[in-house]
């Protein structure tokens, strides 16, 4: 019996000892990834001069019908923005959400925001949000005071169900430019 005490206490000691190196190894591992940090808040006064911007539209499926349109199967969807510029920041003035007929759901900025050189920012709408029904979209509008390079708006959808997942993305298309030959022409 005392053979049988003894190997149950060097098991507890084994199993012990390991997850106290397991416990520490993910904080090590956070230690060395760097700190992400949220877009910051800018406001834009009447001496902040646009040389360019954009109005971006992005299909968004948060629902897809199969099996002959008998079933829905609900999709999460990410928008993600990036600023491809190497030097210059852009800002987000808006990110709106809009269902399949157009209305508007939700508008996701109180006020706009600042994407710094290769930065980017997303916006998720979970799985169980169906507001946005099939034809859902967002529109996103963004400006900048340099000419630079144009950011890449698209969105990204995923769902799981059983053993079954389906993943896409959806790219944003420009439908409406603003810059400085549109401001000079209207002032």
């Amino acid at each position: 019996m005392k053979l049988y005490s003894r190997f149950y206490l060097v098991v507890a000691l084994i199993l012990l000892t390991s997850c106290q190196s397991l416990k520490s190894s993910p904080q090590s591992q956070n230690n060395n990834k760097q700190e992400i940090l949220s877009p910051k808040t800018v406001t834009l006064d009447k001496n902040f001069k646009i040389v360019r911007g954009q109005t971006i539209y992005v299909p968004v499926y948060s629902e897809i019908n199969h099996h002959n349109r008998q079933e829905v199967f609900y999709l999460a969807a990410t928008l993600s923005i990036r600023n491809t510029d190497l030097n210059n920041s852009i800002i987000i003035t808006s990110v709106r959400y809009y269902d399949s007929n157009g209305k508007l759901i939700k508008h996701y900025l109180n006020n706009p925001i600042q994407l710094d050189a290769l930065a980017s920012t997303d916006f998720f709408i979970t799985r169980d949000d169906t507001s946005g029904g099939l034809g859902a979209n967002f529109i996103v509008e963004w400006v900048a005071a340099t000419e630079i390079s144009e950011p890449i708006v698209e969105a990204v959808m995923i769902g799981t169900d059983f053993q079954q997942g389906i993943s896409f993305i959806s790219p944003g298309r420009v439908i409406k430019n603003q810059n400085n030959s549109n401001l000079k022409s209207s002032s």
